[in-house]
C-alpha cells in the first residue's frame, strides 16, 4: 500500500446542472414569476451560452428578460455557481475562510468576499420580526461614570444600608468647564 494521498478535487464532484436545479426548486417552488413585475407569465428563452446548465426565460407582461440567478447573490460573479454552493456548504460546516480557501483551490480573498456577500444575503433576506399583541418593555438607567469625576459616581452609589443615596443639589460637584471652550 502506497505512503501517498490521493487529492480528491471537491468542486469535480458537483454537478452544475444539479446546483442550478436546486436553486430553482428553493427559488420558484410554485413555478417561475418574473423577478420584475412577478407576472406568471413567462417563457423559456433556451440556455445561457457559457453556462448550458442557466435557463433564460422572457416575461411577457413587461417583457424583460431574466435567468435562474437574477436577483439572487450569486449573480454577476466570476466563479461558477458549483463553488458559491460549496462554498455556502463549508460555512455550515464551520470551517475558516482560509479552509474554504484551501478546500476550493481558491485564492483566501476571493474566499472572504464570497462569505461576506453569502452572510449578507442571507441576513438581507430574513424577514424583520413584526411585534403584534400585548407587548412588554422595561427601561433600567445604569450610571456609568462621569468623565473625570468618579467621587460623583462613589457618592451615588449604595450607601451602607444597601439603599441608594441621593446627592442633595446643593451639594452636587459643579460642572467643570473644559479648557479649550474656556476664553
Amino acid at each position: 500500500m502506497s505512503n501517498t494521498v490521493a487529492m480528491i478535487h471537491i468542486p469535480s464532484l458537483i454537478d452544475d446542472a444539479k446546483c442550478f436545479a436546486t436553486v430553482r426548486e428553493l427559488r420558484w417552488p410554485k413555478g417561475v414569476p418574473c423577478p420584475h413585475c412577478d407576472s406568471p407569465e413567462i417563457t423559456k428563452q433556451g440556455r445561457d451560452d457559457t453556462q448550458p446548465e442557466r435557463q433564460r426565460y422572457l416575461c411577457k407582461s413587461c417583457h424583460r428578460r431574466f435567468d435562474d440567478l437574477t436577483d439572487t447573490i450569486f449573480a454577476g460573479h466570476h466563479q461558477p455557481l458549483r463553488i458559491w454552493i460549496l462554498c455556502l456548504y463549508f460555512m455550515g460546516l464551520n470551517l475558516s475562510n482560509r479552509q474554504i480557501a484551501q478546500e476550493l483551490d481558491l485564492n483566501k480573498d476571493d474566499v472572504h468576499q464570497m462569505t461576506t456577500q453569502l452572510r449578507q444575503g442571507i441576513v438581507a433576506k430574513k424577514a424583520s420580526p413584526a411585534l403584534s399583541g400585548e407587548v412588554e418593555c422595561d427601561e433600567v438607567y445604569i450610571v456609568a461614570g462621569h468623565k473625570g469625576q468618579p467621587e460623583a459616581v462613589a457618592k451615588k452609589g449604595a450607601s451602607a444600608d444597601g439603599a441608594a443615596s441621593k446627592v442633595p443639589e446643593d451639594e452636587a460637584p459643579s460642572k467643570v468647564r473644559n479648557r479649550r471652550s474656556s476664553g
